[in-house]
This record gives C-alpha cells, sequence and structure tokens, in this order.
C-alpha cells in the first residue's frame, strides 16, 4: 500500500510540476467568476449606492454653496443698513444738538425779555412811588401852609385885639409856637 500510495503523489507532483503557475481550469474559472462577481456588484454599489451618496453630497455642496452666498449677501445687507442706521444716529444726534441749542437760545432770549420786563416793572413802580412821595411831600407842604396860615391869622387877631406893644406881641408869638408845639414849625 506504501507503493500504491507512493505512486499516487509521484504522480500528482509530476502532474503539478506540467501546469504553469499551478493554474488550472478550475482557479482560471473561479478567478472569472469572482471578477464578473466584483465587477456586477460594483455596477450595483455604483446603482445603489455610490450614486445616491454623490447626488447627496453635491446637494450638500450646493446648500452650503448657497448658504455660504446668503450669509455673505446678509453680511452685506447687515453692513449697509448699520451704516445706514449709524448716519440716521449722526443726524439724530446733529438734530437733537440743534433743538438743544435753540432751545438754549430761546431760553436766553426769555430770560432777557422777563429781565426787561422785571426792570421795566421796577422802573414804573419807582417812578410811581416818587410821584407818590412828591404828592405826599406837596401834601404835607400844603398843610404846612394851611397851618401857617391859621397860625398867621389867630395871631393877627391876638394882636389886633389887644392892640399892644412889641413886648406883648412877642410872648404872644412864643405861647402861639408853644402852642402848635416846636417840631411842626421847624419841619
Amino acid at each position: 500500500m506504501n507503493t500504491a500510495v507512493n505512486t499516487a503523489m509521484i504522480l500528482a507532483s509530476a502532474e503539478q510540476t506540467t501546469r504553469l503557475f499551478d493554474l488550472d481550469f478550475q482557479l482560471l474559472h473561479d478567478a472569472v467568476l469572482m471578477i464578473v462577481a466584483i465587477f456586477v456588484l460594483m455596477l450595483i454599489m455604483g446603482r445603489f449606492l455610490f450614486n445616491p451618496a454623490r447626488q447627496f453630497l453635491a446637494a450638500r455642496s450646493e446648500r452650503i454653496k448657497n448658504d455660504l452666498d446668503t450669509a455673505s449677501k446678509e453680511k452685506a445687507d447687515a453692513i449697509a443698513l448699520k451704516e445706514e442706521y449709524e448716519t440716521r444716529i449722526s443726524e439724530i444726534d446733529k438734530q437733537a444738538e440743534q433743538i438743544l441749542s435753540d432751545a438754549r437760545k430761546r431760553a436766553l432770549a426769555n430770560e432777557a425779555d422777563i429781565l426787561a420786563k422785571a426792570r421795566q416793572e421796577a422802573d414804573r413802580i419807582v417812578d410811581s412811588a416818587a410821584k407818590e412821595a412828591e404828592l405826599e411831600k406837596q401834601k404835607v407842604a400844603d398843610q404846612v401852609k394851611t397851618e401857617m396860615i391859621s397860625i398867621a391869622s389867630m395871631m393877627a387877631q391876638k394882636v389886633v385885639s389887644a392892640n399892644i406893644d412889641t413886648t406883648i406881641s412877642n410872648s404872644l408869638i412864643d405861647e402861639t409856637l408853644k402852642e402848635i408845639g416846636e417840631d411842626t414849625w421847624l419841619s
């Protein structure tokens, strides 16, 4: 039995040496089937996996591009809007300053007007008081004159009625002066 196994081994080894690169029909058949299977698998994967993935990536790329374009447009719009608001704010500040300046000018004009009216009123009051004082002074002077006239007529009556000499007349004058008081006569 050993010889039979040895012979079979020898025949098998001889057969193996006669094939180039150990290629036999079965191996070539398996290799071609595997290449066809890989090719079919690639077609199927391309159809159902790679194409949707490419489309997804293309759509995503387009969406990102659109988002970037929109963002840059919105940024430009925001910058323009910011500049417009800054311009409006500066104009509003200028208007506010102008309004405040006008209000200050009006306040100063009102103050000057009020002061002028107050001075006119004060001058009028002073003039009125001076006129009243002058009238009072004139009135007092008229009263003093009236009193002096009445005193003089009383003295004249006493002098005439007594018809006496100068010493008596001097004493009558002194007596009359004492009756009316020295303060009245001296003022």
